[in-house]
């Protein structure tokens, strides 16, 4: 009798997750931005491609003197609208999906979503293309740094943008099967509380969309300082706004113990206070910054998710 109920009760979810897809596929389907990308795959229109250059869109004037002449424009290029396309193709994976789905129906509560997403292989993130990184750095094509240290590098997606211009790549990483995907891709793992004592330092950190989710920011600023080679590294920062922080913890999210307040409502206004305020007060100094959408994997209901990111250079204050 409970078999059969299992069957009924499966067949019944597999009903209503197929009702749902074929929904959300349908002549009103999904959000505005996927459709926008969407009917300007079909189309190639000038007005669909101007749309999508809402994620880069940003009003100088608003930076203020000292932050306006350091922002870098940029535009939505050729590899990322290859992940957007990865992006609708894995969406469309119905079965797939499906699975992925009753997976996280059943682990959701005894397992972190980021876990899960690293059990599955799904959810990668992708916050800039190489050209993109290039040019926030100011660095030739033919550079090749020495050493980079990603910080939550998750699946390494990001990690693998980064890691050809660099002769040795270390990541961080908290969940075990995030930690096991980036072990799959040979890249040299420390622990959250050894990368800051490992007797040599940087050329470039990463820390991307991380400061949100830290316990301490202020202190995991501060550490990044002092492990940058002195002079010439650099810490690249993404930065999720309208900023937000929670921690997630045994998979509930949490206020963090030490809390960073951004004044400001606007994107430009939060860039310039996160500038002149909690940067400053750590010592350290932009050096160039830009406006990114943060873009994740999407499942059966989207093709894909967008946050708005502010991806700053900084370098250690003189």
């Amino acid at each position: 009798m409970r078999t059969v109920l299992f069957v009924a009760w499966l067949l019944f979810y597999v009903s209503l997750l197929l009702v749902a897809r074929r929904m959300w596929t349908g002549k009103y389907s999904r959000s505005s931005v996927a459709r926008t990308f969407f009917m300007n795959a079909l189309t190639g229109s000038e007005f669909n491609a101007q749309g999508m250059q809402e994620w880069y869109r940003c009003s100088p004037d608003l930076l203020g003197e000292k932050i306006r002449p350091l922002f870098v424009q940029s535009q939505l290029d050729e590899e990322t609208q290859a992940f957007l396309q990865r992006s609708e193709e894995k969406s469309g994976w119905v079965f797939t999906q499906i699975y992925h789905s009753l997976f996280s129906t059943i682990f959701s509560p005894i397992i972190s979503r980021t876990s899960i997403n690293g059990f599955l292989g799904r959810g990668s993130m992708f916050v800039f293309s190489q050209e993109q990184f290039r040019q926030l750095l100011q660095i030739r094509p033919d550079w090749i740094g020495e050493k980079l240290l990603d910080l939550g590098a998750g699946d390494g997606g990001v990690t693998e943008v980064m890691g050809p211009l660099f002769k040795e790549v270390y990541a961080t990483e908290v969940s075990l099967t995030m930690r096991w995907q980036l072990q799959r891709k040979n890249y040299r793992l420390l622990e959250i509380d050894e990368w800051q004592k490992t007797g040599f330092q940087y050329d470039v950190i990463s820390c991307l969309n991380l400061l949100d989710r830290c316990d301490e920011p202020l202190q995991l600023l501060r550490d990044i300082k002092k492990s940058l080679v002195p002079g010439t590294g650099r810490l690249i920062l993404a930065v999720v706004l309208p900023f937000q922080p929670y921690v997630e913890i045994r998979g509930s999210w949490v206020r963090p113990a030490e809390h960073i307040h951004v004044k400001g409502t606007t994107w430009e206004e939060q860039v310039k206070n996160l500038s002149d305020g909690i940067f400053h007060s750590v010592g350290l100094e932009v050096e160039a910054v830009t406006r990114l959408p943060y873009l994740c994997e999407g499942d059966m209901h989207q093709d894909f998710y967008v946050l708005d990111d502010a991806v700053y250079v900084l370098k250690p204050q003189d």
